[in-house]
């Protein structure tokens, strides 16, 4: 923690909540936002679903490998560098977009899109812990947590919007604009966090030595994979929305926004129980029974699913109480793996958002077209990733149970 922090932000803790909250959306606005211009994009374009999909792989791959050094030279030239060539390079690659005129020209600056864009949400993290102590850091996270988790609902309904208004290049004009937004706004308000003295070398062996630190640390990868793949229980049905609530459940697209509804809910319900409870009960409690949740509605969701063909008077519920019981538990998980090595909680930041990114990534590519034409397939997807990340929690707390026990004593 900066020894200066109370010094550096003198506005309402909630001010400064909304402005890591919002540099943390950007990612999630970047993937969904256009996925309703798909159709308008490629015949706009004349490019195929294959080049379609590319788009979407360079965005993802581009993010997942950046991420592995944003967080990593943050820690050496500080958070604030970082967060405004991220959201200046953004900026440039959604106008770059929004002026394409061939199918790859738009993959191309798609690429630089996903580059740049992980600036943010991974340096906000470490700047989070940068400015406070464990307990209220996890209310920070939580609120973080809470935009990050409703962001991939709101944009695909933003991105219809404006389509419906305009054409899908309106679209890429909006992430241009919201990219100036915030890069005026960090500008001005937001603080260098990171201490003079907790600044690391920029140098290639120094680097190496930190990501073979933490890359060697198993308690790092077993709570990366614990924060970063149960996401993709919810995330697997926001990709797959289309089909999932226009064939499977026979909801008209104006529908739609009942399953968004209803999924930003959970998200909100579950951050925002998680910030009350941040300081009064074991941080290990709260994850699991955030964990629990997951685990017994993802079990119903496909009981119920096998029994029963899928009903819109019941099959979004679970994926609400599902996004409910991840946003109870990912702030924690998250603050953990910060604090595994303190004197690099940026690229700790950095290689926990890169395995979430892969695995969205994989989500993206490989699992939503396979399963996405089968309710069963669906559930039993989204079942089988949130074990993955309980699993791996609970190798975790029973091979080291010592982890986390400075969250009570802080």
């Amino acid at each position: 923690m900066n020894p200066d922090a109370k010094s550096l932000w003198q506005a309402p803790l909630w001010a400064f909540s909304v402005l890591l909250a919002l540099l943390a959306t950007l990612g999630p606005f970047s993937i969904d936002t256009y996925l309703p211009a798909f159709s308008g994009i490629r015949q706009s374009l004349g490019a195929s679903a294959v080049q379609m999909q590319q788009t979407l792989s360079a965005y993802l791959f581009g993010f997942a490998f950046m991420s592995l050094f944003h967080g990593a030279i943050s820690d050496s030239f500080g958070r604030r560098p970082v967060v405004l060539w991220g959201l200046a390079v953004f900026t440039l690659a959604s106008i770059g977009c929004a002026l394409s005129q061939t199918i790859g020209q738009l993959i191309f600056f798609r690429a630089i899109q996903g580059l740049s864009t992980g600036a943010g949400i991974v340096v906000s993290r470490a700047i989070i812990r940068d400015m406070y102590a464990p307990s209220q850091a996890q209310k920070v996270m939580s609120q973080v947590t809470l935009f990050f988790g409703v962001a991939p609902a709101i944009a695909p309904m933003v991105g219809g919007w404006l389509l419906i208004h305009s054409n899908w290049q309106a679209i890429f004009w909006f992430l241009g604009g919201l990219g100036v937004m915030l890069w005026l706004a960090n500008y001005r308000l937001l603080p260098e966090t990171l201490h003079a003295t907790q600044r690391q070398s920029f140098r290639v062996r120094n680097l190496l030595a930190g990501y073979w630190q933490l890359g060697s640390d198993s308690r790092f990868i077993l709570l990366a994979l614990a924060s970063g793949v149960p996401f993709n229980g919810v995330f697997l049905y926001i990709l797959s929305a289309p089909v999932f609530l226009g064939e499977h459940l026979g909801l008209a697209p104006e529908q739609f926004y009942w399953f968004f509804v209803l999924t930003i809910g959970g998200i909100m319900g579950g951050a925002t129980l998680s910030g009350r409870l941040a300081g009064r009960i074991a941080p290990k409690k709260q994850i699991r029974i955030g964990f629990l949740v997951m685990l017994l509605i993802g079990a119903i969701n496909l009981l119920a699913n096998i029994l029963f063909k899928a009903h819109v008077a019941w099959a979004m519920l679970p994926i609400c109480i599902f996004a409910f019981g991840w946003a109870l538990m990912v702030p924690v998980v998250t603050l953990l793996v910060l604090d595994l090595h303190p004197n690099r909680r940026g690229m700790a930041s950095s290689l926990q958002m890169c395995v979430g990114a892969t695995a969205n990534g994989i989500v993206a590519g490989v699992i939503s077209p396979l399963v996405m034409h089968s309710t069963v397939g669906l559930a039993v997807a989204s079942l089988l990733m949130m074990c993955l990340g309980l699993c791996s929690w609970i190798y975790m707390r029973r091979r080291w149970p010592e982890v986390g026990q400075h969250i009570l004593q802080a």
